[in-house]
């Protein structure tokens, strides 16, 4: 699966619609980013139950600025409408592959009830 635009317009339901999306934020000028790309892209291609979005901060910078990316590339992993993971860095090929198996893996019963726990103040 080739990797999908994301936008204002497409984010909510994207990520709403689909187990796992990784969100790759990052703009044309940024020298890191360019390098992650490809390895994104390859990534996206041999897993197509995933759906790999990118997000433009240059065309996008109110999606950018709601989860206030401050450094890109940064990287965000979304499974059943929970955000697992979200990063600043352009990852190696072996360490994204990592992390998609580590986002498989995870327990999201358990990680719902640590996220409620942790936002209960009590």
């Amino acid at each position: 699966m080739a990797t999908v635009e994301l936008t204002q317009e497409n984010f909510e339901a994207t990520v709403t619609g689909s187990e796992i999306v990784l969100v790759d934020f990052w703009a044309g000028w940024c020298g890191p980013c360019r390098m992650f790309g490809p390895v994104y892209e390859r990534a996206s291609e041999r897993h197509p139950d995933i759906v790999f979005g990118k997000v433009d901060t240059e065309a996008q910078p109110e999606l950018a600025g709601a989860f206030r990316i401050s450094s890109i590339p940064t990287l965000m992993a979304v499974r059943d409408r929970t955000v697992l993971y979200a990063q600043p860095g352009a990852l190696p090929p072996q360490a994204l592959e990592e992390l998609i198996s580590r986002i498989r893996g995870v327990d999201m019963d358990e990680a719902r009830g640590r996220a409620v726990r942790t936002a209960d103040p009590r």
